[in-house]
């Protein structure tokens, strides 16, 4: 597929009368996910290997729960030193 633009809003991030970023925006999603929701939306529209951007939404997926583990793993050190 090739990319396409509508008034300067590309169309493989939108879909009837949608676009990925007012999701996104509407529920104030952080970098990581609000940029997995934009490669699982555009997979396969944006060129043909869909295969590709799923990879890109999963490496997103996958760095933010490293970081909400990072996170947590940081709450519960900071409880345990304050119970010590």
């Amino acid at each position: 597929m090739k990319e396409s633009f509508d008034g300067g809003k590309a169309n493989y991030y939108c879909a009837n009368g949608i676009e990925a970023q007012d999701v996104i925006e509407a529920f104030e999603l952080n970098f990581a996910r609000g940029s997995a929701i934009k490669y699982l939306l555009r997979a396969g529209r944006k060129t043909d290997n869909e295969i590709r951007d799923l990879e890109k939404a999963r490496a997103y997926i996958d760095r933010e729960i490293q970081r909400l583990r990072t996170a947590n793993d940081l709450h519960g050190l900071a409880q345990r030193e304050a119970q010590a």
